[in-house]
């Protein structure tokens, strides 16, 4: 055996000793954990409590004005197109679509897209 590869061999044993005496401080310490936080492991909601999340408004406009202004700058633009431009997927924007056809802002001429 050459004397590379045999320092090479000591320094994965060494570092594989290594990385079992942290698994075992690992242990450990979340038996610790567990002990403090009632049996509890890692973080996490306490049993019982809800969140409720604020939507935050965007600075921009809504998608709806975004994709309306696309429209009449591009007339006949596909909505995967839209969606390209917008960095959103083309599901939401159909979406989006569909009710500025029902607000009657754009119509749909195949798959093009046009300002109403």
């Amino acid at each position: 055996m050459s004397p590379a590869s045999k320092t090479v061999d000591e320094a994965a044993g060494l570092l594989r000793a290594r990385i079992r005496e942290l698994d075992a401080e690992r242990a450990q310490l979340e038996r610790a954990l567990s002990t403090l936080t009632g049996g509890r492991r890692g973080p996490g909601r306490p049993a019982g409590t809800t969140t409720r999340r604020r939507r935050r408004r965007r600075r921009g406009g809504t998608r709806s004005d975004q994709a309306v202004k696309l429209v009449a700058a591009n007339p006949g633009i596909s909505a995967s197109e839209i969606a390209k431009r917008m960095s959103i997927k083309p599901n939401y924007l159909y979406r989006v679509l569909a009710d500025l056809e029902k607000q009657g802002k754009v119509r749909k001429d195949g798959r093009a897209y046009h300002a109403a």
